[in-house]
């Protein structure tokens, strides 16, 4: 397929329910027969009127995961697999609370300890963080007893 209204008519039905990616946008559309060409031109028009935007994205994607408990890590990692590049993906991590605020909302009353410091790590939290959620953690048991 190369005529680029049927791109961009394509683009714009993958971007009604929610943000996506350039990079996703894109592979949509190679999934669907579109050439080079068109693609690119479709995606440029869609940035160009405000409609594709990594950056905004970036920022709603690392939100929802930040959301759901994960750490920095993880975050990089899915915006990157999503051809977020790294200023933009900085810039969103940048836009959340803290990561070591947000480990220690993911301990979520559980007990101290080496379990709940492997699970911080599997979900994306970096080392200071969870030092940091378990320091206040034990804190905060010191404090009840």
């Amino acid at each position: 397929m190369s005529d680029p209204r049927s791109a961009l008519a394509v683009a714009l039905q993958a971007l009604a329910p929610r943000e996506r990616s350039r990079r996703d946008v894109d592979e949509r559309l190679a999934r669907a027969g579109f050439g080079e060409e068109a693609r690119r031109d479709a995606l440029d028009e869609l940035e160009r009127l405000g409609y594709l935007d990594d950056r905004r994205f970036a920022a709603a994607r690392a939100e929802a995961l930040a959301r759901r408990g994960y750490g920095d890590a993880v975050i990089r990692e899915e915006l990157a697999r999503h051809g977020v590049d790294g200023d933009a993906a900085a810039e969103a991590l940048a836009g959340l609370a803290p990561e070591a605020e947000r480990a220690a909302a993911a301990l979520a009353g559980g007990r101290p300890g080496p379990r709940l410091a492997a699970r911080l790590g599997r979900k994306g939290f970096g080392a200071e963080a969870i030092e940091a959620a378990l320091g206040a953690g034990f804190a905060d048991e010191a404090d009840s007893t």
